[in-house]
């Protein structure tokens, strides 16, 4: 395994769950930590846990400008980037027919580009000191279940963008890795658990394609892959598995889906009717600040 020992790591995203894990556990490994995202406040406190390795910079992945500014300020704080870990990502939920555009629309730009515009402005850094990239996909590029159309999409084409992406940096000494966590204890799981349409479709998922494993079980495996420069992670490892069956599953998703979406797709309109389409989609703190 590599050592992170004084390597400079950026993480978006990175103002709780998977993200702010990540920066404590690299920087215990002696890694330094930049933090950028959109939830300044959160990230802060994250980074005065930390310490004097780790520095937060407030930054939208969806805007070039800040992107751009916040990773000048990294490499004139700290020198260089060596690892960039893009985990920024919000959800929303609903069905194609009824969501809020918006806040549809949000999710593969906040998702999906916002891994292109992260990847695109830090990877001269990157370059200079032959480091390594990690984009965090989920299950939800392999399965794809009703009510995450968008989210699933968004996370397919992350999967997508770093397969090619790998091939055209190779040769500079920059590897570049994608992680597919399954449901993990996050606020983002959480709060999609408690939408009153969607967490009983949610929890309506068979066997391992419905379980919720904890923050740790997901940090365990991404610390090393990161030590490992890993191309694929699978958090947990029958993720990996499944992929060797990704062209059976549609199938298997439309029979399941043929008993429970009608019930939901008319709790969605009825939902949506007393809410407000805007707040019926948000879950979660990070898409609540980033859906306007």
């Amino acid at each position: 395994m590599a050592n992170v020992k004084g390597k400079v790591v950026l993480i978006t995203g990175a103002a709780r769950g998977i993200g702010a894990g990540l920066a404590e556990r690299l920087a215990a490994r002696g890694a330094k930590v930049a933090l950028v995202g959109l939830e300044a406040d959160e990230q802060r406190k994250v980074a005065e846990r930390i310490g004097d390795s780790a520095k937060a910079w407030e930054a939208d992945v969806t805007d070039w400008a800040a992107l751009e500014k916040a990773t000048a300020g990294v490499v004139e704080h700290f020198g260089g980037i060596d690892i960039v870990i893009a985990n920024a990502g919000i959800a929303t939920t609903g069905f194609v027919r009824s969501v809020d555009p918006a806040a549809f629309e949000k999710v593969i730009e906040v998702d999906l580009l916002g891994v292109w515009r992260t990847f695109r402005v830090t990877l001269p850094h990157v370059i200079e000191r032959r480091g390594y990239l990690l984009a965090i996909s989920s299950l939800a590029a392999i399965t794809h279940a009703p009510g995450m159309a968008n989210y699933a999409a968004a996370k397919a084409g992350v999967e997508a963008f770093c397969n090619s992406l790998r091939a055209e940096v190779a040769h500079l000494g920059v590897k570049v890795g994608v992680a597919h966590p399954t449901w993990i204890k996050t606020d983002l799981v959480d709060s999609a658990d408690a939408h009153a349409v969607f967490g009983k479709l949610r929890a309506g998922m068979p066997g391992l394609l419905g379980k919720t494993y904890p923050l740790n079980v997901a940090l365990d495996l991404i610390e090393a892959g990161v030590l490992k420069r890993a191309r694929v992670i699978h958090v947990p490892k029958w993720v990996g598995v499944l992929k060797a069956f990704r062209s059976f599953l549609p199938p298997i998703v439309e029979l399941g889906a043929r008993t429970r979406v009608p019930a939901a797709d008319k709790a969605a309109l009825e939902d949506i009717k007393a809410r407000g389409a805007r707040e019926a989609a948000i879950t979660g703190h990070g898409g609540r600040a980033a859906i306007h």
